[in-house]
C-alpha cells in the first residue's frame, strides 16, 4: 500500500492536469437567438411619427413620439426610450431586420424601423422588443416583413386557402428564411410570429366573410412552412378608431378577426382598440387607417402585443 503521504501530492499533480487542458465551457457556447417574426401591412410596418412638427401637416406635433412622450398618458411607461443625452436608446440584446424595396436595414432595435428610412416614424415593433427583451434572456432577433395596402384575402393568402397564392405570402416567408440565414451557423429558435393587418379586409365585404378561415389558414401554413407546429401566434386587432359601433363593417371585421384566433392551440387575439387617440390630438389628422400616425398608439400597442406574446410564451 502507498504511504498516505503521497496523496496530496497525486491529487495536485490531478488538479494541475484538468487545469491545463482546453475545455469548452457553457459560457463558451452562444445561447440561441429567439427570433420573433412580425408580418402584416401598413399598421405593422409603422405610421407613428417621430417628430415632425409642422404645424399645417402635422397638426404641431401633437401625438408625435417626443410629444408623447412629454405630454401623453403613457409618458412614464416611455421613459426607456431615450438615454440620459437625449437621443434614441438602443438595445444590445434586441436586434432587427427588416426589408424595405430590396434595401435590407438591421441593427439594434430603436426608433426608424419603418418604410421610410431613417428615425421619422416607429411601428409595433419599437416596444414589442423592448417588452419581449425585458422577458428574455437570450439575444432576441426581430424579423419585420410588411408591405402597405395588402389583403390576407389576395396579397397575403396562404397556401392551404386554395385558389392563387398570394406573392406577398410567398414573399415574406422569403424574407423569413433570409433573415434566418444571415444568422450563419448562430443556434436559433423561432420563438413566436405576430400578424398586425385588416384594413384591406375589412373594406371588402367577400374578404371579411372568408378572414376567419383565411387566419386559421395562415397560422396552420406558417407553422408547417417552418416545421415548428406549436409556434405561439399573436393577433393584433384592427382597433383603430377606438370602440366601433354594433354592425358596423369594422365590428363584423374584428368579429372575424377572433373568429379567425378562436380553437387555435397558442394562439391569442389581442385587442388594441383602448390605443386608439382622437384625430385632434395626433400629427395626421387625416389618417384614421394609420391611427392618425399617434405614436403613443403604435407603443401601446406593440406593448401589448408583447404581453400578449408573453403569456403564450409563460404556456
Amino acid at each position: 500500500m502507498r504511504s498516505s503521504a503521497f496523496a496530496p501530492l497525486f491529487v495536485g499533480a490531478v488538479l494541475l492536469t484538468w487545469m491545463l487542458l482546453p475545455t469548452t465551457h457553457a459560457a463558451d457556447t452562444p445561447h440561441p437567438v429567439k427570433v420573433f417574426i412580425l408580418a402584416g401591412q401598413s399598421n405593422m410596418q409603422g405610421q407613428g411619427v417621430v417628430s415632425m412638427d409642422d404645424p399645417k401637416n402635422y397638426n404641431g406635433g401633437k401625438g408625435n413620439l417626443v410629444w408623447s412622450m412629454e405630454h401623453s398618458a403613457s409618458k412614464d411607461m416611455m421613459r426607456h426610450l431615450r438615454n440620459a443625452d437625449g437621443s434614441w436608446a438602443e438595445r444590445d440584446d434586441v436586434t432587427i431586420r427588416y426589408k424595405v424595396k430590396d434595401k435590407v436595414r438591421q441593427g439594434k432595435l430603436t426608433v426608424g424601423y419603418t418604410g421610410y428610412g431613417g428615425s421619422s416614424h416607429i411601428g409595433p415593433e419599437l416596444e414589442f422588443g423592448n417588452v419581449i427583451g425585458d422577458f428574455i434572456d437570450e439575444p432576441v432577433l426581430l424579423i419585420k416583413t410588411a408591405w402597405g395596402g395588402k389583403s390576407l384575402y389576395v396579397d397575403f393568402r396562404p397556401p392551404s386557402a386554395g385558389g392563387d397564392t398570394g406573392p406577398y405570402y410567398t414573399q415574406m416567408i422569403a424574407e423569413v428564411r433570409e433573415g434566418l440565414a444571415d444568422l450563419g451557423d448562430r443556434p436559433y429558435e423561432l420563438a413566436g410570429f405576430v400578424w398586425m393587418q385588416g384594413w384591406n379586409d375589412m373594406i371588402n365585404k367577400d374578404a371579411t366573410a372568408e378572414y376567419a378561415a383565411n387566419l386559421k389558414h395562415l397560422i396552420h401554413d406558417i407553422r408547417a412552412e417552418f416545421k415548428s407546429p406549436d409556434l405561439p401566434v399573436v393577433v393584433g386587432e384592427l382597433g383603430n378608431g377606438g370602440p366601433a359601433k354594433p354592425g358596423t363593417g369594422m365590428d363584423t371585421f374584428r368579429k372575424a378577426q377572433r373568429a379567425g384566433v378562436e380553437g387555435v392551440p397558442h394562439a391569442k387575439f389581442v385587442e388594441t382598440q383602448t390605443c386608439a387617440r382622437p384625430a385632434e390630438m395626433s400629427p395626421n389628422v387625416g389618417h384614421g387607417h394609420h391611427w392618425f400616425g399617434n405614436a403613443e398608439s403604435y407603443f401601446l400597442v406593440g406593448d401589448a402585443l408583447g404581453h400578449g406574446m408573453i403569456e403564450l410564451l409563460k404556456k
